[in-house]
């Protein structure tokens, strides 16, 4: 964390955006002694305890953001092990590398499962439509707030881990499928990829995160790896299409090559930090994609419309197969 004062709110359930706490470790400046915040249910530090989480205090964080800033992304090594040298760490660290690892399967859900549940009153924020449409949300690490969006959208959601099947998808018959966030190189997950670019085309498609970077290899675009990633609640987007500057949160360190796509794929967003790729949309496949995070949470409000698009796309797709259903059925009646 770069901001020096942390655990000050303390933890509160209600907030978590996953199935466990998937951290590694945590580093930070100062931890406050105490906690103040009226839904507080638990200090920081024995909620890391209690989840067997590694965390340190008392380090300059500032410094190791310079760093960063300088030298982008590098592997840190924690340990509680005092009899380890420093030569010794350090080789830990440089003998790990994140490309290449498959990072999905072991934050994944395991079978697959109906989602309910929407955003709350008290924290709902926009008018929704009526009609319901069934989602297949693959779970890729994804983010609760993302399913309490599509639920308040009207949408019947059933999660599935990340390696179901294309087939299985199809025989569900969804309205549409979601391709959820998730962590690492989506190069490690050719078969994440083979199931993505066996649904395009098929029904209507949404891509978050790591699902826009499989969406953009499913169509024959490549990724890479940044110099450090995006993080963080304030990265400023533009919408290519209205012209309009959105507040978002992002949390990756891969992107998409927008020169390696396809003709007919369009850039819908860039990220006006740096200029990369942060939206796609391919109108003949009907498929839609964001590199950040439109359900925040926490974080800004100003990309919620993405889910009303999605809904919108699922709504075209639905008239398009009345259509050759009726175009198919006045041809019979002529063949008869």
């Amino acid at each position: 964390m770069t901001n020096p004062h942390i655990g000050n709110t303390g933890i509160n359930f209600d907030d978590e955006e996953s199935i466990q706490c998937f951290l590694a470790g945590l580093v930070i400046r100062s931890l406050s002694i105490s906690t103040s915040n009226w839904r507080c249910k638990k200090p920081l530090g024995d909620y890391l305890a209690e989840r067997n989480i590694m965390g340190i205090y008392d380090v300059d964080t500032r410094a190791i953001t310079r760093r960063l800033r300088q030298d982008g992304s590098l592997i840190g090594v924690l340990s509680t092990d005092n009899s380890k040298k420093d030569e010794e760490l350090l080789h830990m660290s440089k003998s790990w590398n994140i490309v290449g690892k498959d990072l999905i399967s072991g934050v994944s859900c395991k079978t697959p499962h109906e989602w309910v549940d929407k955003t709350k009153q008290q924290w709902e924020f926009s008018k929704v439509p009526g009609e319901a449409f069934h989602v297949v949300a693959y779970d890729f690490g994804i983010k609760h707030n993302i399913l309490r969006r599509l639920a308040s959208y009207g949408c019947k959601i059933t999660v599935v881990p990340c390696t179901w099947s294309a087939s299985e998808t199809l025989k569900m018959k969804p309205d549409g499928v979601l391709f959820s966030n998730g962590p690492g190189d989506p190069s490690a997950v050719p078969y994440a990829v083979e199931t993505v670019k066996n649904i395009i085309g098929k029904v209507p498609v949404f891509g978050i995160c790591m699902g826009h970077q499989l969406l953009g290899q499913a169509l024959g675009g490549k990724t890479f790896k940044m110099k450090f990633g995006h993080h963080g609640g304030n990265h400023p987007v533009r919408n290519l299409r209205s012209g309009h500057v959105e507040i978002s949160a992002q949390n990756h360190n891969y992107a998409v090559d927008p020169a390696t796509l396809p003709e007919g794929v369009e850039v819908t967003h860039i990220n006006l930090n740096d200029g990369s790729c942060a939206g796609l949309a391919f109108p003949a496949q009907q498929l839609m994609s964001l590199q950040y995070h439109p359900e925040a949470s926490p974080g800004p409000h100003d990309s919620d419309y993405a889910f009303r698009e999605f809904v919108e796309l699922m709504k075209q797709g639905k008239n398009r197969t009345k259509e050759s259903l009726h175009q198919l059925s006045a041809a019979q009646a002529l063949d008869a």
